[in-house]
């Protein structure tokens, strides 16, 4: 059955809005990650087993992926705005959904189950992992939480 619509009515796209808040939180992530604890903390590199030059080269590859995403993100983004299909709620959302899925990934599969770098050397690490996967935590429920309230709330209208 056609779906009737009055004309001019906005159309909201639930799941690109959340998904273009995603990728956009994800890169912003990884950008906080590797300016603030491989370059200015010099804690980590991406990879960190193997000789130095090869762990320049992994934070250059991740730096590179990451504006790649920041990019391709705020293009969707944009289209979505333009189109006046976009829920900033549900983006914000999935801001905080990426963001969090990014730093619990990372404590989670890069630190301990890859084991591509720790988040430091030479010192204790279960404070830094508590902190690191706490916050990832936090990040990832503030999201679904925003994203359930914009959903429950009615999504239509971007500018709440």
């Amino acid at each position: 059955m056609a779906e009737s619509r009055l004309p001019g009515a906005r159309v909201v796209e639930v799941r690109s809005s959340i998904l273009a808040g995603v990728l956009i939180g994800v890169a912003i992530m990884a950008a906080v990650d590797e300016i603030v604890f491989h370059q200015l903390l010099a804690w980590h590199h991406f990879y960190d087993r193997s000789t130095p030059s090869v762990a320049l080269l992994s934070d250059g590859l991740l730096h590179a992926a990451e504006v790649v995403a920041l990019v391709g993100g705020f293009f969707w983004f944009a289209d979505l705005r333009r189109r006046g299909a976009l829920s900033n709620r549900l983006t914000w959302g999935g801001f905080l959904l990426g963001a969090g899925g990014f730093q619990l990934f990372d404590g989670l599969v890069d630190h301990k189950v890859l084991r591509l770098h720790q988040i430091r050397y030479g010192v204790h690490l279960v404070p830094y992992d508590v902190v690191w996967n706490v916050a990832g935590v936090v990040l990832l429920l503030a999201g679904a939480a925003v994203v359930w309230r914009a959903r429950s709330r009615g999504a239509g209208d971007g500018r709440r």
